[in-house]
């Protein structure tokens, strides 16, 4: 049986939130961003705590991309600025744990992780689909999709490790064999 380790994005391999980093980026092009600043930073703390659910999330998404998002060609020409002005985020220690049968999985959207692909050691990314045309989240990989969907890209391959920053994450920790918990750069196994 194939074992694997498998990488949370944000707060591990990125110093930082990415889809908020973004999101702030984005003002420069978009003024209306700024209007929603408040409901993405409450949205981030309940995540934090463990207090949204999938659905709340979804909604809130797809409100913001249908009111900010119109030409998705300029958005992906912004995703390519964006990661040359904060590629510098990117951990190089933790991303130097990943062989390339390794995988990453996050909540952060596809669109986003794809430029930076090469950089991040691994073609196995498991990201959040948003359908840029239709302004639509087509699924969340929150909580226990996360494992839905690797179970669907994987099967039973063996979890040998996990790094990640949130408990959020529960439902990988208790497939995984090892758990790493990552903050800041620094790395602790906690399982």
């Amino acid at each position: 049986m194939r074992k694997t380790k498998v990488f949370d994005f944000d707060n591990t391999l990125y110093r930082g939130e990415s889809a908020v980093d973004f999101a702030l980026f984005l003002i420069r092009s978009n003024r209306k961003v700024i209007l929603w600043l408040p409901k993405l930073f409450w949205n981030l703390l309940k995540y934090k705590l463990c207090l949204v659910r999938r659905e709340q999330m979804e909604a809130s998404i797809n409100s913001f991309l249908r009111s900010c998002i119109s030409d998705p060609e300029e958005l992906l020409r912004l995703t390519g600025r964006f990661w040359k002005t904060r590629r510098h985020r990117l951990d190089a220690g933790i991303i130097g744990k990943i062989r390339p049968e390794d995988a990453i999985i996050t909540a952060s959207p596809d669109f986003l992780l794809r430029p930076i692909q090469q950089q991040l050691g691994t073609s196995h990314l498991i990201c959040s689909e948003v359908d840029l045309v239709r302004q639509k989240v087509i699924y969340l990989n929150f909580g226990d999709r996360k494992v839905r969907r690797y179970r669907e890209k994987y099967g039973d391959a063996e979890v040998d490790a996990f790094y990640t920053d949130s408990y959020n994450d529960r439902a990988m920790m208790e497939i995984a064999k090892k758990v790493y918990l990552v903050k800041k750069g620094t790395v602790r196994r906690i399982k």
